[in-house]
Parts: C-alpha cells; structure tokens; sequence
C-alpha cells in the first residue's frame, strides 16, 4: 500500500530518508533560488502582459504542488521566458492587456494547461513531446529569446511600440528611436551592463580576490537582486518616477485568494490549441532539464509522474492567481549548484517568496520597469545560440532545414505558427527520408560469418544468392521504393536463384509493405528466383505469423545470413571461411564504390 501510494506521492519515498544534513542544503538552495526569482518572477509576469505581482503568485503554490509530486531531486519549477511569451501571444489577441479580462483568461490558460498535462499522464501519452524535435526546439527557443529581448527594448529606451513579429518590433523601435526617454535609457542601460558584468564577469572577479568558487557563484546569483534593490534606491531619492520613469507601481499585500478561473467554454475553445503547446514545450523543457541533472546524480526521474507534477503546478496556479509555469532551465542549474537534495527546497523557495509577498510587496511600487525588461534580456539572450544552426547544417541539413523554418516561423508569423512550421516540416523530412530507405547488396566478410556492405568491404558474393539488406523499417511511404529496388538489382544480377532479404535493421513492417512484400514474391518467382527472410525480429516475426505471406511465398526465415547462405549455397560459404579477412579501408575502394557511398550522403 505505502509503495503504491508513494508511486503517486514520490515526496513520501524521499521524505522516509530526510535528515538534517538535506535540510541544510535545500534551505541554502532556497534562499539562493528565492532572491534569483523574485526578479525573475516579476519580469517574467510583465513579459505575459500581467501585472508584476502575478508572477510571484506564480511561484507559491505551484512549488508546493510539484514538491508533493515531482520525481526530480533538483528541478525548479515556476515562471520562465518561453512560456510567457506563448502566454502573451496567445492573450494579446483577444484582450486588452492589462484588463481584467486579460488576467482572468490566463487563468484560464493555465487551468487548461494543467488538464491537459493530467490527460496526457493519464493515457501514458508522454511520448508525443518526442514529436518536438531537439533542432526545433533550439530554434524556437533562440527565435523566442531573440522575439523577446527585441520586446523589451522599448523598456529600455521609454517609448511606446506595437508589433508582435520581429520586423514590426525593428521598425517600431527605429521610428521611436527619436522619443527615447533618456532617464529611462539611462537606468535602463546601466541596469543591463551591471546584469551582463555579474552573470558573466562577478564570479571570476571575486575568485581573484580570495573567494572560493562556490560562494562566488551563489553571490553572482544575486546580481539581479542588487540591481532591483539599486534602481528602487535611485527612483526613490531622484524622484524619478515624476520624472517620466515608469515603474512597476502599487503591489498589493497579502497572498492571494483561492478562486476558480471564469470557465467560459468558448473562450476554453480558442485557447486550447494555445494551452496544448504551452503543455507540449513546458513538459519538453522541464523533463529534459530534469533527465539531465538526475543523470549528474545518478538518479532516475519518471516522465509520466513529471506530467502529474506539472499538471499540479499548473491547477495551483490557475486557482491562486497565477499563469502557466513549467520547470525553469537557469534556475534548476542554481538550484542543483547550491546543493538541493530534495523538492523541498521549491517548497522553502514558495516560502520564501510568500514572505516577500506578505511583508515586502510595497518595496517594488518604485521598481523601474527598465530593470525588469533587463532582467529579461539578459536572461533570454542566454538561451540564444545560433551557432547551433551552423553546427546542424554540418551534420543533417534536413534537420537544420526544421530549425531555419522554427526560427523564421517565430520571427516572422508567430510563436504558434513557428513552432507548428517546424514540427510539420520535421515530419515531412522524416517521411521523405524514410521513404527511399538504405538497401545494400552484402557479401560474406573472409574469414567470418559475419555481412557487410559490397561497396564499402572486400568480401566475397555468392553468385547464385542475391543478399540483400534493408535498413529501415518497412511502412507505407517506402513500400513500393522497396519493390522498385529489388527489381533493379535482380536485373543486375541475371544469375540468381535465390534472394535473401536480410532484416536485421527492420523494426516494422505495416500493411502497405506486407502487400509489397507478397508482390516482390510473386514477381520474383515468375522470373524463377525464390524470396527468403533472414535475422527477422520477434516482434516483425510475431506479426508475419498472422499473415498468409510465409504461408504461400515458399520460401524460409533463417535465423542469420550466415545460415541462410550456409544452406543455399554452402561452397561459397566454405571458400569466405577459407579465406583471409581484410580490413576496411576506403583506400581500396573501387570508383562505383565510392560514388555509392557519396550518393549515401545525399541531403
């Protein structure tokens, strides 16, 4: 009973073995957690078209969700860039922002979200994030940290721009550029120098000095905190804020009251496909960072149970004022740095950030929000890496392909749009891949019993038995390219008798391939040469016995290549033992060799 209910609670597995030791290091993590995400939470929430404080409301008690049923020992969980935007984009549309309306459909958004995630946990359907490739989600997290941090600029300098795409930002930004408001770019301005100084220069500046590298890290974390505390310092005693600064203004004190999101069913309608992406790219970012650090540990996080916690975080959120929050990348690093040994240093994290909310919310009515839109942009130019397309283009131009069209989609459509591009474009890649699959001719290597590819290896071919090996598994698109295929090279070898499709690289074959297997039987008996399978899966040979193809196509399923050729022709089997095994080497090619091999490398 306790390890069932603890499959549904991981908190009460981790919770048996806490000692005081854990609860040391997850209060430093906590504390160090807390001051990097005040800012972060008030700047994120602007980001989303919401007022300041929502953030924080966003980072109460949904930490306290995913402590109860997070699996991961070190992921922070709560507002993060990418998700705003998708917040604000899918928002902006349809209300003011600002309103009332505005903030109660991003309740909304986030109660769908988290329905949508305890759905997906509940049919085991973690797996359709895989459908998110990793090149189209670096390109649309550089194309959103790109989108983002050309949105803030215009709190940066003082001036008012409208445009949700990259080119309208540029050219509202460039016809502005007169109106800037100096005050505004000067706190502004100085703000992202002192931010970009301690995230890149701090730590190695106070290690020279004596610090040990640790601490130097933990103060370097607080670089933002410093900086809200300054600009609030400045706008205070210079009376900035009469001066044209704007700044955050009245928070309210107090937590927040529980209440339900207005569950209005067509407004529900038009933010589904929103809220579905939201879930998608929140649960692909939050595992991914998840399996990452556990693996650091040697730990194990389980993907279904993630959608649960996340699912809790987000309900938390949607009925204690909140937006959508998934787990953060920055912070979970800070957090797994500091030492967090347990989801109970989120819960002191919620904490933390209630204290602040109950006690020192009037402290940010002269926050500037030229430090938040800074607080911004240095964090999301972070996540830009456009070297990675370069880097992508060398290996797979296919997928490079994916990430251009993510990263222009987000640029110039949308951040839904952009995403939707390149899921659809990775998938028509893969189809089209996989529709002309790699089907060699091999040949027995001398000496061994082991196959290889005729044109990469020396190795000896039976004259009277057509090897042929298909990598690919065997499915509509690629059916009648099979059929073709084999009829090419059976007219290129006249002399055959027998022809053994080897099936070691075969995970599938569908309907569509069964049929196109049974006509290759056909044909290839018509012309007076048998079919015979080789090296088939359990799984594949599970499914062929439930069809009539090795009932009627004659011929037999070895267990290797080596003994299908063994039994169909043993002489040439006996000479390829006899023989002596020579290495690869590309050197020794043949011509038509190498221009198989290039023709390989096709994009």
């Amino acid at each position: 009973m306790r390890e069932r209910l603890a499959r549904y609670l991981p908190c009460l597995e981790w919770a048996r073995h806490y000692d005081r030791e854990a609860a040391g290091k997850d209060g430093l993590a906590a504390v160090i957690v807390t001051l990097m995400l005040i800012p972060q939470s008030l700047a994120y929430a602007m980001l989303a078209g919401l007022p300041p404080v929502t953030g924080l409301y966003a980072s109460i008690l949904p930490l306290l969700a995913y402590t109860l049923f997070g699996t991961s020992r070190a992921l922070a969980v709560g507002p993060v860039a990418v998700v705003s935007l998708m917040t604000a984009a899918a928002l902006g549309p349809l209300f003011p922002t600002g309103s009332a309306a505005y903030a109660g459909a991003a309740l909304l958004l986030a109660l769908l979200s988290g329905l949508l995630l305890l759905l997906m946990a509940v049919l085991r359907l973690g797996f359709l994030a895989s459908f998110l490739s990793h090149p189209v989600i670096s390109g649309f997290i550089s194309a959103s940290g790109i989108l983002i941090a050309l949105g803030q600029l215009k709190h940066i300098l003082g001036i008012q721009v409208t445009g949700e795409h990259a080119f309208e930002l540029l050219h509202g930004l460039l016809t502005g550029l007169p109106a800037t408001h100096l005050p505004t770019l000067a706190i502004g301005g100085s703000s992202l120098v002192f931010l970009f100084l301690v995230r890149n220069k701090l730590s190695g500046w106070l290690q020279a000095i004596g610090f040990t590298p640790r601490l130097a890290g933990n103060l370097a974390k607080a670089g933002p905190v410093v900086a809200l505390l300054l600009s609030i310092l400045a706008v205070s005693l210079l009376g900035l804020a009469d001066a044209g600064v704007r700044v955050v203004g009245s928070v309210p004190t107090g937590l927040p009251a529980l209440s339900l999101p207005p569950l209005d069913l067509v407004l529900a309608g038009k933010l589904l496909p929103a809220a579905l992406l939201i879930s998608l790219v929140g649960f692909v970012e939050s595992v991914s960072v998840a399996q990452t650090l556990a693996a650091k540990r040697r730990q194990r996080i389980d993907p279904n149970q993630e959608l649960v916690a996340l699912s809790g975080a987000n309900i938390a959120a949607a009925l204690s004022g909140g937006f959508p929050v998934t787990g953060g990348f920055a912070r979970s690093v800070v957090n797994y740095d500091a030492g967090a040994q347990t989801p109970l240093a989120g819960a002191l994290t919620a904490a933390g950030i209630a204290i602040t909310v109950l006690f020192f919310a009037p402290l940010f009515h002269n926050l500037p929000q030229a430090v938040l839109a800074a607080t911004i942009i240095v964090a999301v130019l972070s996540l830009v890496d456009l070297g990675a397309l370069k880097r992508t283009w060398r290996y797979s131009r296919q997928d490079a392909a994916a990430m251009a069209a993510t990263m222009l989609g987000v640029l110039l459509v949308g951040v839904e749009a952009g995403i939707l591009l390149g899921v659809g474009l990775s998938l028509l890649l893969f189809l089209w891949r996989t529709s002309q699959p790699h089907i060699a001719v091999v040949g027995q290597l001398p000496g061994s019993e082991h196959f290889r590819n005729v044109a990469r290896f020396a190795v000896v071919e039976s004259p009277r038995v057509l090897s042929v090996r298909v990598d690919e598994s065997l499915y509509f698109p690629n059916a009648r390219y099979l059929e073709d295929r084999i009829a090419e090279l059976v007219g290129q070898h006249p002399q055959v008798e027998h022809l053994v499709l080897m099936c070691s690289g075969v995970n599938l074959i569908d309907a569509s391939a069964l049929e196109s297997l049974e006509a290759i039987s056909e044909r290839l008996h018509a012309a007076g040469i048998q079919l015979h399978l080789s090296e088939v899966k359990g799984p594949v040979m599970d499914r062929l016995k439930h069809s009539d193809l090795l009932k009627h196509f004659g011929g037999r399923v070895f267990i290797s290549q080596f003994e299908a050729l063994a039994e169909l022709d043993p002489q040439t089997t006996q000479r390829a033992i006899g023989e002596r095994h020579h290495e690869y080497s590309t050197s020794t090619l043949s011509q038509s060799a190498r221009k198989e091999i290039d023709s390989e490398k096709r994009p």
